[in-house]
């Protein structure tokens, strides 16, 4: 399949996509997540920017974004992956999932073009993070999946310039385009949203199995680089019944070196009669996942320079201390605790990034 089109200079109207079907009764089908939307022509997918034209279902995001800063990866949020560094961060809009509590909902469930207004083919913003001194780029804010041949696009032009790519995704993704997206990948974190199929059901639209399965296949069939993020809501995912069932799921399939954050929820957009995540909900969920034998567990959204930490799983030794998304610590030796010199999971340079928590929103050259 011929990706990285150069001879776009600048976004197309409709983008030919290849994960659909025609069916029987003149609709075409879409074969890109789990959703599987059947649509008629002229109507869009419940993802908005995969619609059905002409017959053939189209992208009608390439190119186009909901804007572009350069963050810290530890945002993302990434604790294994290029410590310290900066990465360009950008998204388009809509999603294919429908989750009541989305934190990004101003994108993510955006309906207005206004929200594309910002434009990048894929050879520019590799420029701009080689540029910008970015060691990564990524595809966060709202899906990546949805707009797969964009970032597809995107992930190629960046590797050509030396620059890594990273997935923030929810993981709700059939296995053949997830195949082809993930082979461009460097890093994912991926948002594994509760560990009851009742909370993706009824909270999200969507199913919990197809999240799990992308988790499996990430770990034991790629070399991307996986960690993944729960957003602790009070009372619907919270229970330390699920979070210790969802701990032994993940020691027992993928092992105890995938990084797990705990990340506070605030009120937003379906959910603003939930309260905030309490830290000491956080720190449970912390202790449990620890206890359960995971050997990297964090927590978001709240100031914890413990929890933000890396310690040596081995002998207990500090060796990447965190206020935030700042490196305050560094104590690794070519991977390894300098103490017992145990190897640490990771993707690690010699000496850590020096970026900072700032966040910087750039506009990309042409």
């Amino acid at each position: 399949m011929l990706r990285n089109n150069k001879a776009l200079t600048s976004p197309p109207q409709y983008h030919p996509t290849h994960y659909w079907h025609r069916l029987d009764d003149g609709r075409v089908q879409c074969d890109l997540c789990p959703r599987h939307c059947q649509l008629r022509e002229g109507k869009r997918g419940a993802c908005f920017v995969r619609a059905n034209h002409q017959g053939k279902i189209v992208l009608t995001s390439y190119g186009r974004s909901s804007g572009f800063c350069i963050d810290p990866i530890e945002k993302k949020p990434l604790n294994h992956f290029l410590p310290g560094t900066s990465v360009l961060s950008f998204g388009t809009a809509g999603c294919n999932l429908s989750c009541e509590f989305c934190q990004n909902w101003n994108i993510s469930k955006s309906r207005q073009w206004d929200t594309l207004a910002d434009v990048a083919m894929p050879e520019a913003l590799a420029s701009t993070a080689k540029r910008l001194g970015c060691a990564s780029v990524a595809f966060t804010y709202n899906d990546p999946v949805i707009f797969l041949e964009y970032a597809v696009d995107t992930a190629i032009a960046c590797r050509e310039q030396g620059v890594r790519s990273v997935a923030v995704s929810a993981g709700y993704i059939d296995p053949a385009p997830r195949q082809e997206f993930f082979r461009h990948i460097d890093a994912a974190n991926i948002d594994l949203k509760a560990f009851s199929e009742r909370f993706y059901r009824k909270i999200c639209h969507g199913h919990l199995a197809d999240v799990l399965d992308t988790l499996l296949y990430l770990k034991h069939e790629t070399e991307v680089w996986l960690e993944i993020t729960t957003l602790l809501i009070p009372g619907e995912n919270d229970d330390p019944e699920e979070t210790h069932a969802m701990c032994h799921w993940l020691m027992d399939n993928l092992g105890p070196d995938v990084p797990l954050h705990f990340s506070a929820f605030h009120p937003d957009f379906h959910m603003m009669d939930k309260p905030r995540t309490p830290k000491a909900t956080l720190l449970k969920a912390r202790r449990i996942a620890l206890e359960a034998g995971l050997n990297y567990v964090y927590v978001g959204n709240v100031h914890d320079p413990e929890g933000d930490s890396t310690w040596c799983p081995h002998c207990g030794a500090l060796l990447i201390g965190r206020d935030w998304y700042e490196l305050t610590n560094w104590h690794l030796d070519d991977g390894r605790c300098p103490e017992c010199n145990t190897h640490i999971a990771g993707v690690f340079d010699h000496e850590p990034g020096h970026f900072g928590r700032e966040r910087i929103p750039v506009r990309i050259s042409p």
